[in-house]
């Protein structure tokens, strides 16, 4: 898989994608609109690809005799770039597999809704998020003005938006928006900790259990419960949950196969 705007390395289980435009920031473009379509669609059925953590490359500059190193997650869309850009948030929401978004620095507008997308939102204190679109007449039109009411709650939601503020990590965190925020020298090690272990769980099941909750929380308990019966129905039937009860049995670590 060869990508000029996107790097991808397979790390035993884990997928990790690193948006590579850092002299704009990682601000997409049709490049990396495409790109990532092409990637996330390969992944999809990579079944020992279980878990992926999507971050941004920093950019790195010499300056007056001294390096300077700004990072970034995203900047969001290249408004410098006409043309169509494919709504990369929505490619990362449709994934099956659980993503984690590792914020480090910059993740404003379509940058901060890919993060959005994602299941997880890690991020370093020193990092910056916001949807700062309606300073240039928009609205966060890649599911900000939806995802994020229903992860900090509308008022907040609303204050974000229509100011156009950004948060620091430690402030998302606190309000919802991240599910945690760590020194920036922790960020790697505690977000591939986290994708390790949640590699390590059934494949099927963790498939199983991000649509269930997904399909769920748009709708109305009953139906949800009926989406989980059908679930845990369909994972009774595979070789993964008999594995799961011979491990149990016999005091050992599972070994799964993904049927």
């Amino acid at each position: 898989m060869g990508y000029q705007t996107v790097i991808f390395q397979k790390l035993g289980h884990v997928g990790k994608i690193t948006l590579n435009r850092p002299e704009r920031l990682n601000a997409i473009n049709a490049m990396m609109g495409s790109e990532l379509k092409q990637l996330l669609e390969e992944l999809s059925t990579d079944d020992d690809i279980r878990t992926l953590v999507v971050t941004g490359n920093p950019r790195i500059r010499e300056k007056e005799g001294r390096t300077e190193t700004k990072y970034c997650f995203s900047a969001g869309w290249d408004l410098s770039e006409a043309g169509a850009v494919e709504s990369v948030p929505e490619l990362f929401a449709a994934l099956e597999k659980p993503v984690i978004a590792m914020v480090n620095g910059f993740a404003l507008g379509g940058g901060c809704e890919i993060a959005l997308a994602c299941d997880f939102i890690y991020v370093s204190d020193n990092s910056e998020l916001g949807l700062p679109e309606i300073n240039r007449g928009l609205l966060p039109g890649w599911g900000g003005t939806q995802r994020l009411p229903r992860r900090i709650g509308i008022s907040r939601a609303k204050k974000m938006i229509l100011t156009g503020e950004m948060v620091n990590g430690q402030e998302a965190a606190a309000i919802g928006l991240a599910d945690l925020s760590v020194p920036m020298d922790q960020l790697e090690d505690t977000v591939m900790a986290f994708a390790e272990k949640l590699a390590s769980k059934a494949p099927l099941g963790l498939r199983k259990i991000k649509e269930v909750i997904d399909r769920g929380s748009d709708t109305d308990l009953k139906t949800g419960l009926q989406y989980e019966q059908e679930a845990l129905s369909f994972l009774t039937g595979t070789e993964d949950f008999q594995e799961g009860i011979a491990a149990f049995m016999e005091k050992r670590e599972p070994v799964w196969k993904g049927k």
